[in-house]
């Protein structure tokens, strides 16, 4: 079972908080002296993952340019005139329209369509959290939807490095959060967190509302999630977990009644109201379903999908639906690396808010029909995985950890960057 570690640091910070709440607010250096042990305690996570992020986004663009296929997409489909444009296709399209002209959700249906696709590709499918903040961004700024979108990401990203940190921190130290964070740099999927996606923004606020669930602060935790609801749709695990955690508090007795309650009402507000307005807009409140069936070719399929490419990839057959073999082929591997870390992890016994989300979230990738190759992104949300790794990690030196981190950083501008934009569809 994991056990609670307390590193030295924290004590010395508990106490140095209590003191100061003895003293007259009075004082500057109280304050610089609290803003210099926050530096000192969290600035090496986010150097850690600054330069691990960034090795892997140079070798991305390197792998980019060298290629040079990208000049000739278009450039809503992994195409642009730099190789950075490209972090503004696929998806990250349909966010700066989003940010600049808004939502108008319909059903349209395709003349004479036949097949999976029958319907228009319309913006309803995107969640309006991450686009919302984009157009914040961009009027307080003076940047353009995709520069807007890029601040939002790499900010997020660095949020949610902090919190991978923190939860890690406080289930096995400091030397395996700081692991966690590395690893969060350098994951399958990763080529998203500093692109035009809402990816890195779902994975802050699920990293904080667990952690707010293990420090019991569960007013926060239900806030989080239900802002979580509003980016995107799999933030059903996040809420299944939060609602698990309050009810296990509520058996146990431990944090009272109200807040435990508070924490599940608030948390599925958020994704019950965009499920809701949309299906209030087009007159069909199973709109936003029908939208990612009949459009995307992605619902729940009880995991046949998944199963129909896990028996013909291995096998060299690429006749299944949304066929992307380079893609497909890291999408299988990660999935296979999510289920062994599952098993350490269940043996490692962690908080069941922890555990419920991670399960919540397998489940629910692995049994809908889905473009497979974009497994490895959908799946990296999954942070409570790294515990395993990290705690392996901190047996090592920090120079050794580094020295792994660094060539996996290396290697992930191709399985975590080209592969999923230029080889995939993300």
């Amino acid at each position: 079972m994991i056990k609670t570690a307390v590193p030295a640091t924290e004590t010395g910070t508990q106490s140095w908080n209590a003191k100061l709440s003895e003293q007259p607010a009075t004082a500057g250096p109280d304050r610089r002296s609290r803003l210099r042990r926050a530096a000192e305690h969290y600035g090496p996570v986010l150097a850690i993952y600054g330069t691990l992020k960034l090795i892997g986004f140079v070798a991305f663009m390197w792998l980019l340019h060298s290629a040079g296929d990208y000049r000739t997409k278009h450039p809503r489909f992994g195409g642009g005139a730099h190789p950075w444009d490209v972090l503004a296709s696929w998806d990250g399209w349909w966010y700066q329209q989003i940010a600049v002209h808004g939502y108008d959700p319909q059903l349209v249906p395709i003349p004479d369509a036949t097949g999976p696709i029958t319907l228009q590709g319309n913006s309803a499918a995107f969640f309006p959290l991450y686009p919302a903040l984009m157009r914040l961004v961009s009027e307080f700024t003076g940047l353009g939807p995709y520069g807007a979108g890029l601040l939002v990401s790499v900010v997020a990203s660095l949020a949610a490095a902090l919190g991978i940190y923190a939860v890690t921190e406080r289930l096995g130290g400091r030397r395996a959060g700081l692991a966690a964070a590395g690893l969060w740099a350098v994951w399958p999927g990763s080529g998203v967190e500093w692109a035009v996606y809402s990816d890195s923004l779902y994975v802050a606020l699920a990293v904080w509302a667990c952690h707010a669930v293990l420090t019991r602060r569960w007013l926060t935790a239900g806030l989080l999630t239900c802002v979580a609801g509003l980016n995107r749709p799999t933030a059903v695990a996040l809420i299944a977990a939060v609602v698990v955690a309050a009810l296990l508090a509520l058996y146990r007795s431990r944090d009272g009644i109200l807040r435990p309650v508070a924490a599940m009402v608030v948390a599925p507000l958020g994704l019950l109201a965009y499920l809701g307005w949309v299906g209030h807009q087009m007159g069909d409140y199973n709109g936003y379903f029908r939208l990612q069936s009949g459009a995307w070719a992605h619902e729940w399929d009880y995991g046949r999908h998944t199963l129909d490419v896990f028996t013909s990839v291995p096998v060299g057959h690429f006749d299944y639906l949304s066929a992307w073999p380079f893609a497909d082929l890291i999408g299988i591997g990660v999935v296979l690396l999510a289920l062994a870390l599952l098993l350490l992890l269940i043996r490692l016994r962690p908080p069941a808010v922890l555990m419920v989300y991670t399960v919540s979230t397998l489940v629910l990738v692995l049994g809908s029909q889905q473009i497979f190759g974009n497994v490895s992104r959908y799946l990296l949300p999954l942070f409570p995985l790294f515990l395993p790794l990290a705690l392996a990690l901190r047996r090592l030196s920090l120079n050794h950890q580094l020295m792994l981190l660094g060539i996996a950083a290396l290697a992930s501008g191709s399985y975590a960057g080209y592969g999923l934009f230029e080889l995939g569809v993300p």
